[in-house]
């Protein structure tokens, strides 16, 4: 570095070699500083600092400088900082004035996110054993109230009614045959009677006879005998009056279409009526067929098991599961708007149309045991049913178990905070 410095030197000292030195030195800093000005993004403002001396000058002062210094957000945004943090304190009253307001008018909306789509729904069965015949309908099929759905084969039933049938004869006839023995009976006791006054009559007479000793005494001890059998006879005969007038229900002469056996035969007769009806399987409302498939004509079926699922199509309503403390000011009657998850940009209207009168844990198999020493307090949930009203709209489908949530406007704002209501009423009171 020291060699270098003493050349320089030697070349400026020197009267010919220094002209030449300082002109070429001059050039290249002319060019440096072109340079600086095109690469800086500020223009000449950023340029080296370069002071130039005129050629032949005895005094040559270069200033090295740096490169230009990269401005950075701060000095950009300098300017902005003074209308910035007044704009931001002025408007934080209103932030909270607008905040405070928003707090107390609202909270008449109770949200409820679980809501399910319920609707009538049943596993159609039939109370009567069978084999299927056939099958009437398909997979979600949609059906009329009393369509017929599937049969079962009824000869064994067909066969029962008319043992039925044949029974009620066999009673009417049995019943008719038991008037006539009450009437046949009627007569033999009167004959009894008679034979009663007859042999009365002549026991007198021997009596007398042989008193007169007239008669034997054999023919006395006759005719003492012979009153003795018809009075025992009259006695029996009443007794067998009395079983035949209790077998026609001590009405002897009614019809026999109203005496309990009759009828009896008749509900018979009625019930195998009734089975036989049931092997054929209908609708019993209008809704769509699902689990079809589940049978097949051969099959059999015992009594009360679900052949398939029958779901209601034209009457769905939402069950809504809130919290308990959600519930203070929720009523029936109250507006609701349901929104469904499968269609996002529609939403339904309705009513809230009952409230569970017990939180839906009451109704499970084993309710919780609040008197146990290890009880945690757990925040019940009360079902509330929520109507669903089209107005006529033509909308898409509602299908049961189908996510929804439901908004219910009870018209109560949420108010001040408890503890500025407090405040406010220990003021008015010490006022």
């Amino acid at each position: 570095m020291a060699n270098r410095e003493n050349k320089l030197n030697e070349a400026t000292s020197s009267p010919q070699g220094g002209a030449g030195v300082r002109d070429d030195m001059v050039r290249r800093l002319g060019r440096l500083a072109d340079a600086a000005k095109d690469a800086s993004p500020f223009g000449q403002a950023a340029a080296p600092d370069v002071k130039v001396l005129k050629p032949g000058s005895r005094e040559a002062e270069v200033k090295d400088v740096g490169p230009p210094l990269d401005p950075g957000p701060d000095t950009l945004d300098a300017p902005k900082k003074p209308l910035l943090r007044p704009l931001m304190f002025a408007l934080l009253p209103l932030a909270l004035i607008t905040g405070a307001y928003w707090y107390t008018t609202g909270g008449q909306v109770v949200s409820m996110d679980d809501a399910y789509v319920e609707a009538d729904k049943v596993g159609v069965s039939t109370d009567v054993p069978g084999i299927v015949a056939e099958v009437d309908v398909t997979e979600n099929q949609h059906v009329q109230a009393g369509q017929i759905l599937y049969r079962l084969d009824d000869l064994q039933l067909r066969l029962a009614l008319a043992r039925a049938e044949a029974q009620i004869g066999t009673v009417r006839n049995s019943l008719n045959a038991l008037k006539a023995n009450y009437r046949d009976m009627q007569s033999q006791i009167q004959q009894a009677q008679n034979d009663i006054e007859y042999y009365d009559t002549e026991f007198h007479r021997q009596q007398d006879l042989l008193a007169s000793h007239v008669a034997s005494q054999a023919t006395f001890d006759t005719a003492r005998r012979n009153q003795q059998n018809a009075q025992q006879k009259f006695a029996s005969l009443t007794q067998q009056l009395g079983a035949i007038a209790a077998n026609l229900d001590d009405d002897p002469t009614g019809a026999v279409e109203k005496k309990p056996r009759y009828l009896d035969a008749v509900a018979q007769r009625d019930e195998a009526a009734r089975q036989l009806a049931h092997t054929v399987v209908k609708a019993p409302f209008a809704g769509i067929v699902t689990n079809v498939p589940a049978i097949a004509p051969g099959k059999y079926l015992q009594a009360s098991v679900t052949a398939f699922y029958l779901v209601a199509a034209d009457h769905v309503w939402v069950v809504a599961n809130p919290k308990e403390t959600e519930l203070t000011y929720v009523r029936p009657g109250q507006s609701a708007s349901v929104t469904v998850d499968t269609y996002p940009d529609l939403q339904w209207s309705g009513s809230v149309e009952s409230v569970s009168p017990a939180a839906a844990q009451e109704f499970s198999l084993l309710p919780a045991q609040n008197t146990s020493g290890n009880w945690v307090k757990v925040v019940q949930r009360v079902p509330v049913r929520v109507r669903i009203d089209t107005n006529g709209k033509s909308l898409p489908p509602l299908r049961p178990g189908m996510s929804v949530e439901v908004d219910v406007d009870t018209g109560h704002s949420r108010g001040l905070p408890h503890f500025l209501t407090a405040m406010f009423g220990l003021s008015r009171q010490a006022r």
